[in-house]
């Protein structure tokens, strides 16, 4: 039921779904700025692009079921993310 995020810009990990207590309304689709939900003809939601994700949590507050769970990335991998950006950043202004 969880879908990752893998190589994501964002501080997402997986957004899980619960179908068992999804009623399929379609909020999450209707509402996610960046379109990171879709429903087939029955209405079951998945999440075809989890790296567009940018973690604004409209769906996760919007849905009536509580269906929705946004699990962000752990502190540590976060950290680590920031920390590479931020010395990649670091080595480009040393070779100017």
């Amino acid at each position: 039921m969880s879908t990752k995020a893998s190589q994501s810009r964002n501080r997402i990990d997986s957004i899980l779904i619960n179908q068992e207590w999804c009623k399929r309304c379609g909020i999450c689709v209707a509402f996610c700025p960046k379109h990171v939900f879709e429903d087939d003809e029955e209405g079951t939601v998945s999440v075809p692009r989890p790296e567009d994700c940018i973690y604004c949590e409209l769906c996760e507050r919007l849905c009536p079921d509580l269906a929705i769970t946004l699990v962000p990335q752990a502190q540590d991998a976060q950290a680590q993310e920031e920390g590479a950006h931020a010395k990649t950043a670091q080595d480009a202004g040393a070779q100017a």
